[in-house]
């Protein structure tokens, strides 16, 4: 099973950084729920995790640098046990948050703990099965990180980056990460066999570029495949998004988006 703790033992072995070309300009985009009312699930994001409303956008919250999106449906199982474990948000004290949370009614899974040279950290989740990680991280406030799950976990990193740029540091010089903007990824090692995300409690993760077609078309020849073209959504979506998707590592899905030009 997946480490509760977000200490886990992280591999190394990171691949430098990629050059600035048209598919290292991603940047972290969104997190893709699964819920059976998406209006719920917005207001559950906005009252408890301090995420802000999206104007026009019922299915929609905005989460400091990332965007939360809910397909309307029921989970066909909890975020762990699949290749995208958990998701994290850092506040400025998780003591208080965390007291705070249980208080209004939210199910707290590991009480708050110290992890020596790192920092305060605990675990709650939301109604629908998504596990989350609070962290007191005050350098990154709001939303702050993905946490996979994999039976390889520096290869995955290395793929995310020669995917989509990013940088790759280390959280504090402890753990392997790669940086996109103020959002982390991270990985940690299973021993057990990891379900697909796809109708899971996190359906998928995503990444927005500037110019996707281009983008497609050099992750493509470093041998990454398309589970679906890059392609124009019709509303009630926002105009002119342009949307594919691609199955990672450990089959977690993955949405790589061209957002409409402001």
């Amino acid at each position: 099973m997946v480490s509760k703790a977000f200490g886990c033992v992280l591999a190394l072995g990171l691949v430098t950084a990629t050059p600035r070309t048209a598919a290292a300009t991603a940047d972290y985009h969104h997190v893709h729920l699964v819920v059976p009312n998406a209006e719920q699930g917005v207001r559950w994001y906005i009252r408890n995790m301090e995420c802000e409303a999206v104007a026009g956008r019922k299915n929609a919250a905005q989460c400091g640098a990332a965007m939360f999106l809910f397909f309307v449906g029921k989970p066909s199982g909890p975020s762990e046990g699949s290749g995208a474990d958990h998701i994290g948000f850092s506040f400025a004290n998780i003591e208080t948050k965390t007291k705070a949370l249980e208080a209004a009614g939210v199910k707290v899974t590991s009480p708050v703990r110290d992890v020596p040279n790192l920092f305060k950290i605990a675990f709650v989740e939301d109604p629908w099965g998504t596990r989350i990680e609070l962290v007191e991280h005050p350098e990154y406030l709001g939303f702050h990180h993905v946490h996979l799950a994999s039976a390889a976990p520096a290869k995955t990193l290395a793929w995310y980056q020669k995917a989509f740029g990013g940088e790759a540091t280390k959280i504090k010089d402890r753990l392997d990460a790669v940086l996109y903007g103020r959002v982390w990824l991270l990985a940690s090692a299973s021993k057990e066999p990891l379900a697909p995300t796809q109708g899971r409690a996190i359906d998928h993760i995503g990444f927005s570029f500037p110019d996707l077609e281009t983008a497609a078309a050099e992750i493509k020849g470093k041998g990454v495949t398309f589970q679906t073209e890059p392609r124009v959504l019709t509303p009630p979506s926002p105009s002119a998004v342009k949307v594919s998707f691609i199955v990672g590592p450990d089959n977690v899905r993955i949405e790589a988006v061209q957002p409409p030009a402001k």
